[in-house]
């Protein structure tokens, strides 16, 4: 069947996104170790290369989870009897999550602990300044995260529209620090929060979200993108 609107493929995938981590216990655990890989490229510094390792690592496992979760639906939909095809199928796809996780896990030794790697990172950590972009871009990663695990715990509105917590709005007050960071400029940084104010402002006049939602998501990409680069780039 062919989509009307080419958005809404998009808006379909959200929503096996959400469900997958909203009915799975292992996708929230998942989630969660996402959040402590991008929290930890960013405390020891690591550079794109490494980065980009652990993300596609990682992005693996969750593939794979929402895979499994798939093929258990369909084998529970066509039927509710034992039968050893539908274990054998449902076997074969838990093998497949197994399979990245153990990658996974040697990725993540190999990149920290691998021969001298704990002893160069730990004594160039204080040192050692990545590229803005590459944190900027950790950093939203970790606050989109963020936005994807509030949202779906808090069971108000789509993934994608309303909900707990305005996402447009963290995300219009993450660019606005970023812009301040990068350009120590207070003209740009002051357009950038009049844009993230506008931003909300839209969000509050459509009726998708409360002033308190709006606010939530200013605080979150504020705190979560200020902390970053506080704690990650001191003295810039």
């Amino acid at each position: 069947m062919r989509l009307k609107n080419p958005l809404n493929g998009f808006k379909y995938a959200m929503e096996g996104v959400a469900h997958t981590y909203r009915t799975q216990r292992h996708m929230r655990f998942q989630f969660l170790m996402l959040v402590l890989v991008l929290l930890a490229g960013l405390l020891f510094r690591l550079n794109h290369t490494e980065i980009l390792i652990l993300l596609f690592t990682v992005t693996l496992v969750l593939v794979a989870e929402m895979m499994n979760t798939a093929v258990e639906a369909v084998v529970d939909l066509v039927t509710q009897s034992y039968h050893p095809l539908a274990k054998f199928a449902k076997d074969i796809a838990a093998g497949a999550v197994l399979i990245t996780v153990i990658n996974a896990f040697a990725v993540a030794i190999l990149i920290f602990f691998g021969g001298a790697q704990w002893e160069e990172i730990g004594s160039s950590v204080a040192i050692r300044t990545p590229t803005w972009q590459s944190i900027a871009l950790v950093t939203i990663l970790l606050l989109g995260t963020l936005l994807v695990m509030w949202k779906v715990r808090g069971r108000k509105g789509k993934l994608w529209k309303g909900g707990v917590v305005s996402a447009h709005t963290a995300l219009g007050f993450f660019l606005c620090v970023t812009i301040f960071w990068v350009s120590k400029n207070v003209a740009a940084a002051a357009l950038a929060l009049g844009m993230a104010i506008l931003i909300a402002q839209s969000r509050v006049e459509a009726r998708i979200h409360t002033v308190k939602e709006v606010i939530a998501g200013a605080l979150i990409g504020t705190i979560i993108t200020g902390l970053v680069y506080w704690f990650i780039v001191p003295g810039k």
